[in-house]
């Protein structure tokens, strides 16, 4: 179905690491989304026309469940709590190759007669008042958080093992930033049972500690099976715009790979204090794609910090 995707060198943080280019796995999808909905492009779905999901208009999986819906001749019906006017009046990133593409973007800020108990909290609205109507359809949590991600997750977690045999390459620490922390679970929890020394160390990107053990809990309840998660003592709000997060990016940029700007900043300004405080072996570092979102994110970058860098 995909290509197994490179690994390259990188030099960052005074030291030499390896980059998994799942940015590569395919010009129309790529990364860490199309890993966690291989399963659906990998299976038959008889019957199904449909398939439905939520979150942000500019989400990745947006784009990715455009694609998904392309290649299977689907529709995607995708549920926002809002979209901004600036995102309608000049459509870039992942809403426009959404709609490109064919997705419904369903702004449920916009619906009148809204249940008030419901408001427009995206997956009780779809699970009250959609689905029910929809038994043609395929419904995906937010993110793709979901046991399905196992499937597509399991083959990216064997080409890392198949590597590292390959390289003789023992006490490999591979590292990625986590939304929901669906990859890092599936991954770790792979190594484990397959019996391998590969770990993966994570750091959470859309909420807190606490917030991403809670993640894992709800795929496998099993804490020795968990990602190691670390941190820089600072709390970082999601999609808020951090210089640092500019420098780094800018930093990471100039090996001559293009990073994303939402979750590849804080995920390397994490990785490079890891990797001055301890001594973790070999690492990988996981390029998890999105980069359509950088169209949108670059901008609101410049403009911030215009006078500052």
């Amino acid at each position: 179905m995909f290509a197994n995707t490179p690994v390259e060198k990188m030099f960052f943080a005074g030291r030499d690491i390896f980059l998994k280019r799942d940015d590569l796995l395919h010009p129309d999808f790529s990364g860490n989304k199309a890993r966690k909905f291989a399963y659906f492009l990998a299976h038959e779905f008889t019957g199904v026309k449909k398939v439905i999901c939520h979150g942000s208009p500019q989400a990745n999986s947006l784009y990715s469940l455009s694609a998904l819906a392309s290649i299977k001749g689907w529709q995607c019906d995708f549920y926002v709590d809002h979209i901004a006017s600036h995102i309608l009046n000049n459509p870039s990133g992942n809403y426009a190759a959404a709609v490109a593409n064919g997705a419904n973007i369903i702004d449920l800020s916009r619906l009148g007669g809204l249940n008030p108990d419901v408001g427009t909290r995206c997956q009780a609205y779809i699970e009250q008042q959609v689905l029910p109507y929809e038994p043609a359809a395929l419904f995906i949590p937010e993110g793709g958080r979901c046991g399905y991600a196992e499937y597509g997750v399991s083959i990216l977690a064997n080409e890392i093992v198949v590597w590292s045999k390959m390289h003789n390459i023992s006490d490999l620490k591979v590292f990625l930033p986590s939304g929901t922390g669906t990859t890092a679970l599936f991954l770790n929890q792979y190594f484990i049972r397959q019996q391998t020394d590969i770990r993966v160390v994570t750091c959470a990107v859309v909420g807190g500690d606490a917030y991403l053990r809670q993640q894992f809990s709800m795929l496998n309840s099993d804490i020795r099976e968990h990602p190691q998660i670390v941190n820089v003592g600072k709390k970082y709000h999601f999609g808020k715009l951090y210089p640092e997060f500019y420098a780094m990016w800018q930093r990471v940029c100039a090996s001559g790979v293009q990073f994303d700007l939402l979750y590849d900043p804080l995920g390397f300004i994490v990785l490079e204090d890891y990797l001055q405080r301890s001594e973790p072996g070999v690492v990988m570092y996981l390029h998890q794609g999105g980069l359509l979102g950088n169209e949108t994110m670059l901008p609101r970058y410049q403009r911030k910090f215009a006078s500052d860098i």
